[in-house]
């Protein structure tokens, strides 16, 4: 870096690191925003044992060993035939 001998320069070297004060602000605040953004948005995948999942799984475990078929316990959780099966194999899984 250059020494700065006048007033002058030292007076374009302020107005100099101002502008880029204020670029970097900009380019901070952006990246807050986008921080932001990631701490908010929901995860993708199924979330595994969450309170729902407990939910719908203990109601199968019920209807499964009251004999209810996959087709049935499925419509009445509001869930597919493939998560009841996801279930079932947990559910054996867990028996062993």
């Amino acid at each position: 870096m250059k020494r700065i001998t006048s007033l002058e320069e030292a007076l374009v070297r302020i107005d100099n690191l101002k502008r880029e004060n204020a670029k970097l602000k900009k380019e901070k605040t952006v990246l807050e925003n986008e921080l932001e953004y990631f701490k908010k948005r929901k995860a993708s995948g199924r979330q595994k044992h969450n309170a729902k999942w407990m939910e719908t799984y203990n109601d199968f475990v019920i209807c499964h060993e009251s004999g209810m078929t996959m087709t049935e316990i499925a419509e009445r959780n509001g869930v597919s035939e493939r998560t009841i099966y996801r279930y079932k194999a947990y559910y054996e899984e867990m028996k062993r």
